[in-house]
């Protein structure tokens, strides 16, 4: 070894570094290898306890790194310990009920006015055009009577002169208003009846789970003591789901198991409540078509059993909509209404369909109470329902 390496070498260990043996040839090489002989200056000690080399000298220490270390990675590592963290930004404030309420209505709004837009190419508004714009109306789901007077008040006030889209527009969100607000009421909660219990009926897939725990949450944040029932026990995931939806909301949940019997259940329901002054009973039912009539007929069994306990109960029996089923949606009305006596309608879906304008056509046709309109999944999703609003958005009014 060089001097150069020895120097280095005793200035980093303190002593010099031990001499390689030489092997000896293979034919000569004794049995048991013999150590070769230490220089005078190393001790000898029986098989030292391996020690770990001193420190060496600061400059000649190696920055932390990867095996090739650069300035710029230096830098880099200095960096996350000298700079401070970034400020977390605050959350994205939460859209307007409008604002989400138009997200949801866009598909239905912009078939309905690209269609529009679509007709209205001549200057002057002349019998052919209006004819054609009320097919577009009807075919938009809002029903004949609507598009009827859509086109009359156009033809009225504008029959021979220059009509853009923008005017069509602001005739059919004046006449779906007047329309809408007709049925637009909020649901009243009696006070005088306690519990008050609301029946929630629909379709399968019509969302009535799913709006049961959004008005249990929203009657909570009232200040009102509420208790679910899971009368739909042909799912035992609907048992679940509402029973998660009661943890949530501190809301206590009558259940039974899966395949027991839903009016049996609706009646100890309405029990309990009444024993424990509960502000508000809302009770889940299966879904069931309008054209099965023995699920029907199970229905009607149901509200018997709720007045053998209350007479005056159940004091609301809300039908859920889902407004993707469009003109089906007419027929599941007028059904429901004659088996179990609907007093009030909520349409759920609206942003997922581009004929939300079948909520028109229900109004105009049954006049029924539309409490809430849903346009997506989260609680503040569902809202008690505003012809104004709905009118601009469906009518691309923002």
């Amino acid at each position: 070894m060089s001097d150069k390496v020895s120097g280095f070498f005793k200035r980093l260990f303190g002593t010099e570094p031990a001499p390689e043996p030489t092997p000896a040839p293979p034919e000569t090489q004794p049995e048991t290898p013999v150590a070769p002989p230490q220089p005078e200056t190393a001790p000898v000690a029986p098989t030292p306890e391996p020690v770990a080399p001193p420190p060496p000298a600061p400059e000649d220490v190696p920055p932390p790194g990867p095996p090739e270390t650069t300035p710029d990675y230096i830098e880099a590592v200095e960096d996350q310990f000298v700079t401070p963290p970034a400020p977390i930004a605050p959350p994205a404030e939460r859209q307007s009920w409008f604002s989400r309420l138009t997200t949801g209505l866009r598909r239905s709004s912009d078939n309905l006015t690209a269609s529009i837009t679509s007709v209205f190419t001549k200057r002057k508004l002349d019998a052919a055009t209006l004819d054609e714009l009320e097919d577009v109306l009807i075919q938009a789901d809002l029903g004949l009577e609507t598009a009827t007077a859509i086109t009359e008040t156009l033809r009225r006030d504008r029959f021979d002169k220059d009509v853009s889209g923008e005017d069509v527009r602001a005739v059919l969100a004046s006449e779906v208003e007047k329309v809408l607000g007709q049925v637009a009421r909020p649901l009243v909660i009696e006070t005088s009846q306690k519990p008050f219990v609301i029946l929630m009926i629909g379709v399968n897939g019509s969302g009535k789970t799913t709006t049961i725990g959004k008005l249990a949450q929203k009657f909570a944040a009232e200040g009102k003591s509420v208790m679910l029932a899971a009368g739909d026990t042909f799912r035992a995931a609907a048992i679940e789901q509402l029973q998660v939806w009661g943890q949530r909301t501190g809301a206590p949940v009558i259940a039974m198991p899966a395949g027991s019997d839903a009016s049996g259940l609706a009646f100890d329901a309405v029990t309990q409540a009444k024993a424990q002054g509960r502000d508000v009973l809302i009770i889940d039912t299966a879904g069931r078509l309008q054209n099965r009539d023995e699920l029907m007929n199970e229905l009607e069994k149901i509200i018997r059993v709720i007045k053998k306990v209350e007479p005056s109960a159940p004091h609301a029996t809300l039908l859920t909509l889902d407004a993707t089923t469009g003109q089906n949606a007419m027929k599941q009305v007028e059904i429901f209404g004659k088996r179990a006596g609907v007093t009030g309608l909520v349409m759920t879906k609206l942003d997922g369909t581009a004929r939300g304008g079948i909520l028109v056509a229900i109004a105009k046709k049954f006049g029924l109470p539309v409490h809430f309109i849903g346009v997506g999944e989260g609680v503040d999703d569902l809202e008690p329902f505003s012809a104004n609003e709905f009118a601009r958005a469906i009518a691309g009014r923002e």
